[in-house]
């Protein structure tokens, strides 16, 4: 097994096309799932018997995926060494009765999801994307890649307070997007649309799941070109990081002592309870059917859960330098310094001290430096699906991610170099 880095900076190249072909959670998996084919690794249905061939498999469900090789000789108790992140973003999602409008202006109207920055949605060329279900139960992905919407900001002549007081935006009111003009406002418009581009026939479409997204393609950064610019880092940036890693893995893993896992959940934004969320039941049944489909008893699953290992990766906050005393005074993640661990003890996130020591063993065999990010105690400290892997399955994990800066805006910040060393880190980390 290697222990040198297999990913530089092309890896980089990568997470750029990957977070433009993933407007929407379902696009994420899609995309994940097309890199795990280019690797061997093959779908297997949930509704199928499994069996205990040898190799890598992977199981999609609406916004999540979960992906697993099987090397050869794997006895049923072996452990499991998972990476796990999440496919949503914060952003502005599309409500039943889409079709509205006032004063000669037609609207989509939306939802907001998650906590977006929503002033970063102000002014913004917006794309639509998503997943339609047929009349038949089958779905179909739309993705209208092109200026469609837009929230317009309120000019400052009629709001003069704002210089002094601040923005102040009404989720309800002041975040429904444009897309026309006219008093004509009927029911179906929008779907009628969205059925047009995906090649559809009228009247197709009987339930749609529809988000917002930033046209603007992510772009390189700075003097030197060292930051990268772009969406739904959080935290599609650690989706793609896995599907790399594990793909790096399967492709020279004979020998591997554990079985590594991907595992992206949808809903992190929301709090992860869903059938696809990571406080649903997904991950354990694939990793139980995995351990019965090679023979196990509930033994040998109860011997694999005991020796796995989960590294719950999500992006974190870097120090900002307009705004350094949010920050922890001893703790400063700085962009560019490698991938962070991250450390609650009122478990906000689930590291301990012998889950730092598995995260330090993976960077040091990769050569990857790291750093400890923190929570200031004057603030409430934000989490992730770690903990929530830990309490639902029994499995030790660590919070680890990369430091970026404006986090949950529709456009992030992170160095160029990170997403590769985090990807490193992960290779080794799953190499066991």
């Amino acid at each position: 097994m290697s222990t040198s880095r297999p990913f530089d900076r092309g890896h980089t190249d990568d997470l750029m096309s990957f977070l433009t072909a993933s407007p929407s959670p379902y696009h994420a998996v899609a995309s994940a799932a097309a890199r795990l084919e280019k690797a061997g690794f093959r779908q297997v249905a949930e509704t199928d018997a499994w069996d205990a061939s040898t190799g890598g498999k992977y199981v999609l469900r609406g916004g999540a995926i979960i992906a697993w090789y099987v090397p050869e000789g794997a006895a049923p108790h072996t452990p499991f060494r998972i990476v796990g992140a999440h496919t949503d973003s914060p952003n502005l999602r599309v409500k039943p009765r889409p079709d509205t409008g006032a004063h000669g202006w037609r609207q989509v109207a939306v939802e907001i999801y998650g906590g977006p920055l929503m002033n970063s949605w102000l002014d913004r060329d917006l794309g639509l994307a998503g997943r339609l279900t047929l009349r038949d139960g089958s779905t179909r992905l739309v993705n209208v890649d092109r200026p469609l919407l837009r929230v317009p900001q309120l000019a400052i002549h009629l709001d003069r307070a704002v210089s002094t007081d601040g923005l102040k935006l009404d989720k309800q009111r002041h975040l429904q997007p444009v897309w026309g003009l006219g008093d004509d406002v009927r029911d179906g418009d929008l779907i009628a649309f969205l059925e047009q581009e995906a090649g559809l026939a009228a009247g197709d479409v009987a339930g749609w799941d529809l988000m917002t997204h930033s046209v603007e393609p992510p772009a390189y950064l700075g003097r030197d070109r060292e930051l990268l610019a772009g969406p739904r880092m959080d935290n599609l940036l650690s989706v793609h990081a896995g599907t790399a890693a594990l793909a790096a893995v399967a492709a020279g893993g004979a020998d591997l002592p554990y079985l590594p896992v991907l595992a992206a959940f949808d809903h992190e934004e929301n709090g992860s309870q869903s059938d696809t969320g990571a406080d649903g039941p997904l991950l354990g049944g694939v990793l139980e059917r995995s351990v019965f489909a090679r023979g196990g008893s509930y033994e040998d699953r109860a011997r694999a859960f005991a020796g796995t290992v989960c590294l719950s990766s999500d992006t974190g906050h870097a120090v900002h330098p307009n705004y350094a005393e949010r920050h922890d005074p001893t703790h400063h993640p700085r962009a560019g310094g490698g991938p962070i661990l991250k450390v609650n003890v009122n478990n906000r996130y689930a590291t301990d001290g012998s889950g730092r020591a598995v995260f330090a063993a993976a960077c040091e065999k990769a050569g990857v430096p790291f750093q400890t990010f923190v929570s200031n105690n004057s603030m409430p400290c934000g989490t992730t699906i770690g903990p929530i892997t830990a309490a639902r399955h029994g499995i030790r994990t660590v919070d680890i991610g990369v430091a970026i800066l404006s986090m949950h805006s529709a456009r992030e910040l992170c160095a160029v170099d990170d997403p590769f060393l985090l990807a490193n880190a992960l290779v080794a980390f799953l190499e066991g």
